[in-house]
């Protein structure tokens, strides 16, 4: 099958793809741009090279440290900002000998830029727009006694069960999920009652800026991240649609540039934050860019698996269970080759096959984190989801235009609260990753004193198994769309079964 492709993860092409402004610079505000306080002022060196984001990876102790900032400095960098406790440090050069020569210092275990172009974001031009629902749409719908008046509309909540577990409990307020993305409008009607504050930050420029509304999307930009985060926690208050846990928190974080791309300093400062503000659970439904696989043979490339894996284990030792969305090129993920066609996405992609055992996407591949696949309304793999045994560890709603749901639902995608106080319909693997973060906070919030790893154990155990679909023609059209390995209990379709919210909150 000609499946579609996209060149973000975020969502799928038409209708549910995502609109990216364009000639906008990386960083959101003079406030996120200042330099900290300890940034030294680099001495004269050459640059004549474009000035790019670094990640510098060290050792933790104090003196490790200090001594490889004195030779960023001395190497042609400006330090950003510096994770002392992940060893992770966001330097700026315009130097292009620059990585080269820090990753020769003692104390540096790996360095590398973070993207393929310069500083100031190029343009990108738009793929399309989610699919809002329209005020005739909204005004036909019949809500039953006790559902919000778009529940109707939401066939992917009964299909986790959490219609049901919703007569049991909404989720605790105790319990607060991050949403690792473009952005949140905490203004909609259905996050307000919900929002964290005080968890919420922009992390756009790889240092938090807690300006008030620092994480919410400018007009033009992606509203992908208000989607996931209605997904998770709208409100069960008569008002627009019901999130999968209701009744817990649900923080933005900023990582997403205006631009649409998620650059290495912005997700570790997003996970650092995450972290050190008690966030229960992170939904991550993006890769990290400007590489879909990222190669730890190539020395930028480990870099930036480096600095990712160290800021998602430190927000897995703090407690958070990390989520993430499988991705949307029908990829099998534990094939020995995959065609990576669009990386760099920042610059000129060209094709290059890689081994996805030493070539990883971020975070979806890393040690700890939950990769979650798409199903459709028939319960089937959603047609584009990426798959594949031992990588998939859980499956749920992601929507697909292939499977269409029964009345009084009217379309195969996932129904979501958009900025500006409005609904629209999206679908992708990043739809199924904030189901399967309302289901952990469900968990959380029955087992409040539970460690990410029992959380993560019990996601797993109480998922809803689910057997191979074998053949798999999604499409109908007498071929086989994708090959499904493993047993009724863990395979690569499903992992350990689709999410069950029901069982989150009774077991």
């Amino acid at each position: 099958m000609a499946h579609l492709r996209s060149r973000r993860r975020l969502a799928l092409a038409v209708p549910a793809v995502l609109s990216l402004t364009a000639t906008l610079g990386l960083l959101p505000s003079a406030a996120s741009a200042a330099p900290s306080a300890d940034t030294a002022v680099p001495v004269a060196r050459a640059a004549d090279g474009p000035a790019l984001s670094y990640v510098v990876n060290t050792g933790t102790d104090r003196s490790t440290i200090a001594s490889v900032r004195r030779a960023i400095v001395r190497n042609g960098g400006t330090v950003v900002t510096s994770y002392d406790r992940i060893g992770v440090i966001v330097v700026h050069s315009a130097d292009p000998g620059f990585a080269q020569r820090i990753r020769a210092v003692r104390g540096v275990d790996s360095a590398g830029a973070t993207r393929s172009r310069p500083l100031p974001a190029q343009s990108t031009t738009d793929v399309g727009t989610p699919k809002a629902l329209s005020a005739a749409e909204a005004a036909g719908v019949r809500a039953a006694a006790g559902q919000d008046p778009l529940e109707p509309l939401q066939w992917d909540l009964p299909a986790i069960k959490a219609d049901k577990a919703h007569e049991k409990t909404l989720g605790s307020p105790d319990v607060t999920v991050a949403v690792i993305d473009t952005g949140v409008d905490d203004t909609h009607p259905d996050i307000a009652p919900n929002f964290d504050r005080a968890a919420s930050a922009n992390c756009v420029s790889g240092k938090p800026d807690t300006t008030d509304g620092a994480w919410r999307p400018g007009a033009a930009e992606s509203p992908h991240g208000t989607h996931v985060a209605g997904e998770i926690a709208a409100a069960k208050n008569g008002v627009g649609m019901t999130g999968v846990a209701p009744g817990v928190k649900v923080a933005g974080i900023k990582v997403g540039n205006p631009d649409g791309f998620f650059y290495t300093e912005a997700v570790v400062c997003g996970f650092v934050w995450a972290a050190e503000h008690h966030v229960d659970v992170t939904n991550n439904s993006y890769y990290t860019d400007p590489w879909y696989f990222n190669c730890t043979t190539d020395p930028d490339q480990k870099a930036l698996v480096d600095a990712i894996t160290r800021a998602s284990r430190y927000a897995e030792r703090k407690g958070a269970v990390n989520v993430a969305a499988a991705g949307n090129e029908n990829y099998d993920l534990a094939s020995d080759a995959i065609t990576d066609e669009g990386s760099p996405n920042d610059g000129t992609p060209s094709d290059r096959v890689v081994d996805p055992h030493e070539c990883f996407d971020i975070p979806t591949q890393l040690p700890g984190v939950v990769t979650v696949a798409a199903t459709g309304a028939k319960g089937l793999k959603s047609s584009f989801s990426n798959h594949g045994l031992g990588v998939v560890d859980i499956a749920a709603p992601g929507g697909d235009r292939l499977q269409a749901p029964q009345p009084p639902a009217v379309s195969g995608l996932i129904l979501g609260t958009l900025p500006g106080g409005k609904y629209g319909y999206m679908a992708g693997t990043s739809m199924a990753t904030p189901h399967v973060a309302g289901v952990a906070a469900l968990i959380k919030s029955t087992h409040p004193h539970a460690p990410a790893a029992v959380v993560k154990a019990l996601l797993y155990a109480e998922a809803t198994a689910t057997p191979c679909t074998d053949p798999y023609d999604i499409d109908g059209d007498g071929k086989v769309d994708a090959v499904c390995e493993g047993t009724r209990n863990r395979n690569g379709f499903y992992g350990w079964g689709v999410a069950d919210a029901l069982a989150a909150v009774t077991r």
